[in-house]
């Protein structure tokens, strides 16, 4: 079946969906990379198959663009354009990441210091609308929409094809792991490595294990191994615990790209003999990794939930650089949870969807941090770790990923993101309200 086939089968399953009474989701297939929640509604309603869209279309060698229906993962993704040569902007750390996820939730990565989100690489979108019109947005046609797909989670339509660029790529990563035990001392090179006017290398991300053990992790792409074997961390080895104690080392790029996913970050740590290398080696193919370990997840999720008091908490906040400090004070005062992931994130633009809150400590070309938290322990009777990242992010100026459990009353959410702009982007891409508002489906989710 074609491209354009399977577009119009989803087209008329929307179509038909419209006629029907009630509210519609997309069910992409697959895991979903979002936390499991009691009561979750957010995939209740009547379901819109859009499983069918995973196939890469084309890969343009010459004027580095991909062409790609959105369920097709970075695994998959990047074993096409490596052999070429070529790889995403932005490959987010989980292999089963999808190109369409990577839209609707805004990811970042190592490479976002320079090309800002996956989001940010994307040209052009086609999207089902509804009403079942199936639409053409991008940059120069119906920009205003088209700069409204991405962070929309799905509720403004059917994401059915995305044309991003790529970049030059080789075959390994080189890594240096720079430690240091003086926040000052990383926040230095954080900002060195971060310069726009920096060169000589590619990713920047960076680990923090405790108040005073840091590690900023710069690679570079080479072709060279230079009589090294590259290091795995898809079987025996743990990547983050690499970082805390090794200072070089050397990859695959597809190794590197997805270096935490054997872990799901440090999900493992919440079960210790599956960082157990004799566990790891008989019975690391059907446990470890990110789609096994959320699978698992989900499976015991009616479990946990009459166990635990609230699910772990699961967030990315992405804070101004120069609120680092202040955040640090008060993270290590109120949470004192470790690892603490870093991802520096400069988006290319302002985008429209940014609220008058978030706008107002927002300069185009500012470098942003994402703070990604995961795994916080949340049973404490009178505190909730959850709501009180969220307040503290508001207070800072940011705003955070809404896959988890979110407490944003409607007008504090409305200020966050931008609702005239997005309501507009909702009455052209979905006039008849068929996907759920963007506050409605996860403004409040807890």
């Amino acid at each position: 079946m074609s491209h354009e086939s399977r577009v119009e089968q989803i087209a008329a399953a929307v179509r038909a969906a419209a006629r029907a009474s009630g509210p519609a989701h997309i069910d992409k297939g697959g895991v979903h990379h979002v936390v499991p929640l009691p009561g979750d509604s957010r995939f209740s309603s009547r379901s819109i198959d859009a499983s069918s869209l995973t196939n890469i279309l084309d890969i343009d060698v010459e004027q580095r663009v991909c062409v790609t229906e959105p369920g097709v993962s970075f695994e998959q993704l990047v074993r096409a354009t490596l052999p070429l040569g070529l790889a995403p902007t932005v490959v987010p750390e989980l292999r089963g990441i999808t190109v369409g996820g990577a839209v609707a939730g805004c990811s970042v990565e190592s490479m976002s210091f320079r090309y800002g989100g996956f989001h940010d690489s994307c040209v052009e979108y086609e999207v089902i609308g509804g009403d079942g019109t199936v639409h053409v947005l991008s940059e120069t046609d119906r920009p205003e929409l088209f700069h409204h797909l991405h962070g929309s989670y799905g509720t403004l339509g059917v994401l059915t094809k995305v044309t991003f660029r790529l970049v030059e790529a080789k075959p390994f990563v080189e890594v240096d792991y720079l430690q240091t035990t003086s926040l000052a001392e990383f926040r230095k090179r954080l900002d060195h490595y971060c310069d726009p006017a920096a060169t000589g290398h590619d990713f920047v991300d960076g680990i923090i294990h405790g108040p005073a053990h840091f590690t900023l992790v710069v690679g570079r792409f080479t072709d060279d191994l230079a009589g090294r074997t590259p290091s795995s961390y898809s079987g025996e080895h743990i990547f983050y615990k690499a970082t805390a104690t090794r200072f070089h080392d050397i990859m695959t790029a597809e190794e590197y790209f997805f270096r935490y996913d054997a872990e799901c970050h440090w999900m493992t740590a919440t079960i210790p003999p599956l960082q157990w290398k004799p566990v790891r080696k008989a019975l690391g193919s059907r446990l470890l990794g990110s789609t096994n370990l959320i699978s698992l997840s989900n499976a015991f999720a009616p479990l946990m939930r009459k166990v635990l008091r609230r699910p772990d908490l699961v967030c990315d906040i992405f804070l101004p650089e120069n609120t680092f400090e202040e955040f640090w004070d008060w993270y290590c005062q109120v949470f004192d949870f470790w690892p603490l992931w870093v991802v520096p994130y400069r988006p290319q633009s302002l985008y429209p969807w940014i609220g008058p809150h978030v706008r107002e400590s927002f300069a185009e070309g500012d470098l942003f941090i994402d703070f990604a938290v995961y795994g916080k322990r949340n049973i404490e009777r009178d505190r909730d770790y959850s709501e009180l990242l969220e307040d503290k992010t508001f207070e800072l100026g940011g705003m955070k990923t809404l896959i988890g459990r979110n407490h944003y009353s409607r007008e504090r959410f409305w200020a966050v993101y931008d609702r005239p702009a997005y309501e507009h982007a909702k009455q052209q891409l979905d006039p008849a309200g068929l996907f759920p508002d963007l506050y409605d489906k996860l403004g409040r989710v807890d």
